[in-house]
């Protein structure tokens, strides 16, 4: 069960490594992909160190107490390159709603972390920006499925973005919740806040695998 606990704890990094390596050996191009592959890298980065701050900081006192602003800062970088991901591959009204919604996101995330909650809070993460983030980019997914509704794909499996799409509304169905109740939560129960975190990890590598067959399917298809 520890062996288990462990490899979930981690998946967070690992669960990256499944696109990058395909992304790395697979030859065709990508195209339309490059927000996908920059939050894959710096994704990587912010895990590694976040991964190992809570594995270690007991032992090297020169760490940071809390990996609590990195998880922060990865929410920010991941709702930043998925609306890259989405702003580019629309038509101009396309665009013009998604980038209504990072208006919006901005606009929530100032006031949020100026008025209630600190950034840098070393107790929990901001569940308020989960929440945010994982609000938003659903609506982005629910704009593009509507998209391909109203242009009639009849094989949407063909295009990367239905793929890449499909693994963030798989992650964020399961994580709105998570997200929403997991500061209230925490300190209420910090062991079912800990056990509901698995959760989030099994949906990070669904996602990640999601990732993994967009970047198979081939260019112009």
């Amino acid at each position: 069960m520890n062996t288990l606990q462990t490899i979930l704890d981690w998946s967070e990094v690992w669960a990256l490594l499944i696109p990058l390596f395909a992304w790395i050996i697979i030859k065709h191009p990508q195209p339309g992909m490059k927000p996908v592959i920059v939050y894959l890298l710096i994704a990587l980065v912010l895990n590694v160190f976040g991964d190992f701050i809570a594995e270690f900081k007991k032992f090297i006192p020169t760490l940071p107490r809390s990996n609590n602003p990195i998880y922060n800062i990865h929410s920010l970088v991941r709702f930043g390159c998925f609306s890259w991901f989405f702003i580019q591959m629309g038509t101009t009204y396309y665009q013009r709603v998604q980038s209504a919604i990072l208006v919006l996101y901005i606009t929530l995330i100032a006031f949020n972390f100026i008025f209630i909650e600190n950034f840098f809070n070393p107790a929990h993460l901001s569940g308020n920006l989960l929440t945010i983030e994982s609000f938003l980019l659903l609506a982005s997914c629910m704009v593009f499925y509507l998209a391909l509704l109203k242009n009639d794909t009849s094989l949407p499996s063909k295009q990367k973005s239905f793929w890449v799409t499909t693994g963030l509304s798989i992650f964020f169905v399961i994580n709105f919740f998570v997200f929403l109740f997991y500061v209230p939560l925490i300190n209420e129960n910090r062991q079912l806040t800990n056990w509901m975190w698995n959760f989030h990890n099994i949906a990070y590598i669904t996602l990640c695998i999601f990732i993994t067959k967009a970047f198979y399917v081939p260019a112009g298809d």
